[in-house]
C-alpha cells in the first residue's frame, strides 16, 4: 500500500483515540476528543510544506503527529530566523488560541512527516463549547511562548555550539529516531548563522564522538554529551511543558 493510500484509508474513517500520535489529541477528555473528531483530516506533511503565512488568515490548525514544523520570524527585509519548534507535542494556529485569526510568523515543514488536520473555523468552534478544551490549548500556547523566549536568549547569549546543541536536542525530542534530515545549509538558517559556522560545529561534534553525519542526515550518538554542549540553554522548557501538561490533566 502506498503511503497516499495508506492516508486515505485513515482519513476515510473517524479518528480512534487508539490511532492517535499527538500528544495534545492524547490528554484530551473523550468529550473534548469528540468534539473534534469529525473535523479531523489526516494528511502528508512534505517538507517545507508551509501551514502559516506572516499577516495571513489561518485556515488549518495541524496536530503534527510525526515530523518538525519551524516556527520563522521574517522582517520586511526577508531576514529571516526561527524561534520555535512544533512536533508531536502541540498544534499549529497558536494564535487562534489567543484570539486572533492571523499568522505572526511563518511555519512550515522543517522535517516532513504526517498529521491531522482541521479548519480554523471548526477549531475555534469547539474551544467556545468547552472550557476544559479551552484551558488544556491555553497551557500547550503558554509552554510554547515559554520556548520562543528561550530561543531568544539563547540566540542572544549562547555560543554558536551551544545553540546547534539546543536545537538537535529539541529536534531529537520530537521524532522517533536519531536521526534528524537536514543539510548545513537550513541548519544555518534556522540559527541565522553562516552555513561555514554550522560545518565547523558539527565536524566538532562529530570528532567528539556525538554525532555522525552524511549528505542531508545527522545522527545523535551520545544525546548526554550534546545535553552537556547546551548547558543551561536547554531543559527549562522542557520541564516547564511537563509541568503545563500535568497540571492540564
Amino acid at each position: 500500500m502506498t503511503i497516499e493510500a495508506g492516508l486515505k484509508s485513515m482519513t476515510d474513517a473517524m479518528p480512534s483515540r487508539t490511532d492517535v500520535r499527538n500528544r495534545l489529541l492524547n490528554m484530551m477528555s473523550g468529550s473534548d476528543f469528540a468534539l473534534l473528531a469529525p473535523h479531523l483530516e489526516m494528511t502528508a506533511l512534505k517538507e517545507r510544506q508551509v501551514v502559516e503565512v506572516p499577516n495571513r488568515t489561518i485556515t488549518h490548525v495541524y496536530f503534527v503527529e510525526t515530523g518538525v514544523v519551524s516556527v520563522v520570524a521574517v522582517n520586511v527585509d526577508d531576514h529571516r530566523i526561527e524561534v520555535g519548534v512544533i512536533g508531536k507535542e502541540g498544534l499549529t494556529g497558536v494564535p487562534l488560541i489567543l484570539g486572533d485569526d492571523r499568522a505572526q510568523h511563518s511555519a512550515y515543514m522543517q522535517i516532513g512527516g504526517i498529521g491531522r488536520r482541521m479548519p480554523a473555523a471548526a477549531f475555534i468552534e469547539a474551544l467556545g463549547k468547552s472550557p476544559s478544551l479551552r484551558a488544556l490549548m491555553m497551557k500547550s500556547a503558554q509552554a510554547f511562548m515559554i520556548q520562543t523566549a528561550h530561543t531568544a536568549l539563547a540566540n542572544g547569549r549562547a555560543k554558536l555550539e551551544e545553540r546547534l546543541a539546543r536545537w538537535l536536542l529539541m529536534a531529537h525530542d520530537r521524532l522517533d529516531s536519531d536521526a534528524v534530515p537536514l543539510t548545513h545549509e537550513f541548519l544555518a538558517v534556522m540559527l541565522g548563522v553562516r552555513r561555514a559556522g554550522i560545518t565547523v560545529a558539527l565536524h566538532s561534534f562529530e570528532r567528539r564522538g556525538l554525532i555522525t553525519t552524511r549528505r542531508g542526515q545527522l545522527t545523535l550518538i551520545n544525546r548526554a554529551g550534546i545535553e552537556q554542549v547546551a548547558g543551561s540553554f536547554y531543559g527549562m522548557p522542557e520541564a516547564e511543558l511537563k509541568r503545563l501538561m500535568s497540571e492540564a490533566v
